[in-house]
């Protein structure tokens, strides 16, 4: 087994001169830059400056103020308030109202003459139905309540009114329960009325909340 050489005693190169000289073969010469001599001072390396930029042309004549410093960006915040949007929307429900689902409290109302699927609750409540008229109640007392509802009713039915709206307050002043309102689902589901009205249920915050009512008429009375 021969011993193996060591890399420093390779030199494939060693003849490389022989090989040339005898072919006959000449390289190229390379010329390597020149260092410098000398770091130019700081007065050459504004005139060279000058000497580049003679023939450019600014962009405009206006001049920047030094004076003038840019506006600082503020800095974003790293994380924020995990409450923070729990306190926007409360600001919005205390301001506008918005978030407020009456639907959710113990003041809501709904009803109908027969069984009703939820959604037709869900869309009347919701303002998928155009009001077309409304009557107010507020300051009667029950007797011209029901006289003014009768009245009311009647009139929007001759007309071919399909949604209305009562408005007969939360009841807040009466010594027990709402009156107006408490009497007024038993009008609707009971008596004349029963055959004409299909659904009702509170009406939505910008129409009184559950200080008024949506009322869903048939075009034509319940055989």
């Amino acid at each position: 087994m021969s011993r193996r050489r060591l890399s420093i005693e390779n030199r494939p190169f060693e003849c490389l001169g022989k090989i040339l000289a005898d072919n006959n073969i000449r390289l190229p010469e390379v010329c390597l830059p020149e260092p410098p001599v000398r770091r130019p001072t700081p007065r050459e390396e504004r005139r060279l400056f000058r000497q580049a930029m003679a023939d450019v042309s600014p962009l405009c004549s206006k001049r920047i103020d030094p004076t003038v410093r840019a506006r600082p960006t503020p800095a974003e915040p790293l994380c924020e308030d995990p409450d923070a949007e729990a306190i926007r929307q409360l600001r919005r429900l205390v301001e506008t109202g918005d978030g407020f689902v009456l639907r959710h409290t113990a003041e809501y109302l709904e009803g109908s003459t027969e069984p009703m699927p939820p959604e037709m609750f869900r869309r009347l409540h919701g303002g998928y139905f155009s009001i077309q008229d409304h009557v107010d109640l507020h300051g009667l007392n029950l007797t011209a309540a029901k006289s003014h509802v009768d009245r009311f009713l009647e009139q929007a039915i001759a007309a071919g009114k399909r949604a209305v709206l009562v408005v007969h307050g939360r009841g807040r002043c009466s010594p027990g329960p709402p009156v107006l309102k408490r009497n007024l689902t038993r009008w609707l589901v009971s008596g004349r009325w029963k055959r004409w009205v299909i659904a009702f249920t509170s009406a939505r915050f910008c129409d009184g909340g559950t200080g008024a009512t949506y009322v869903l008429l048939r075009r034509t009375p319940k055989q």
